[in-house]
């Protein structure tokens, strides 16, 4: 059975897993046609520079439910045959809801995911960026209320359905899973320049800052290694 996409976003107090807390996760079934959304209580304050950002302040939490509480509705939304897909999904989402399950005791159930942010820099190395706005725009999919958690689900399923065509879920996973080469610089003030021809003082850096240790530069990291740039 093909499995069936659940686009889901999350607002956090931070963006360290380890530390911050989830304060609203939002999620769209597109197949069923069903959306999901709750505010959460962190349990501690919101940041006013994450406020900032999401618009999420802490009298708007005062009330929520914990995440515990939200978690186990949630598995119940994405239940059965699915795959959960998030923009940047596999460093920023994912680590954020498995920390948050793990923390309240609810058993993190065996989701496959796709991160939607990797999968446009590996299929779409002409875009000049691969942000979630970026692709809107070029998509010319009209903005809404940004930053918060279920505005942000439904640009995403817009651009995303664009940028897969017909291709199903299974298929994408497939694609996903298979190792790709890396030839040219993805990001930063070196972008499109031959791996080979990358500055020596440039790669330690990315390693020495740890860069490379990022969840979505691990491809990256392993083509340094195969051309021995990176140290021993």
């Amino acid at each position: 059975m093909t499995k069936r996409p659940i686009y889901y976003d999350t607002e956090t107090t931070g963006v360290r897993p380890d530390k911050d807390r989830i304060i609203e996760i939002a999620a769209y079934d597109p197949v069923q046609d069903r959306t999901f959304e709750s505010l959460i209580n962190p349990g501690c304050p919101i940041p006013p520079e994450a406020s900032a950002i999401h618009n999420i302040t802490d009298e708007m939490v005062k009330e929520a439910p914990s995440f515990g509480e939200v978690a186990k509705k949630f598995t119940a939304f994405c239940s059965e045959e699915v795959v959960l897909i998030a923009h940047n999904n596999d460093a920023f989402d994912k680590p954020f809801i498995k920390n948050e399950f793990e923390r309240n005791g609810v058993p993190f159930p065996s989701w496959p995911f796709i991160d939607s942010l990797r999968f446009s820099r590996k299929y779409r190395p002409d875009l000049p960026r691969h942000s979630l706005q970026h692709l809107r725009e070029y998509h010319g999919i009209e903005a809404n209320n940004a930053h918060r958690a279920l505005d942000d689900v439904i640009v995403l399923h817009q651009v995303f359905s664009l940028m897969i065509d017909d291709l199903t879920m299974d298929t994408i996973l497939e694609l996903m899973a298979q190792k790709q080469t890396l030839r040219h610089m993805p990001f930063g003030k070196h972008r499109g320049t031959p791996l080979k021809e990358m500055p020596p003082g440039y790669v330690r850096w990315l390693h020495e800052n740890g860069a490379l240790d990022k969840a979505d530069n691990e491809e990256l990291k392993e083509a340094f290694a195969s051309l021995g740039m990176l140290p021993n």
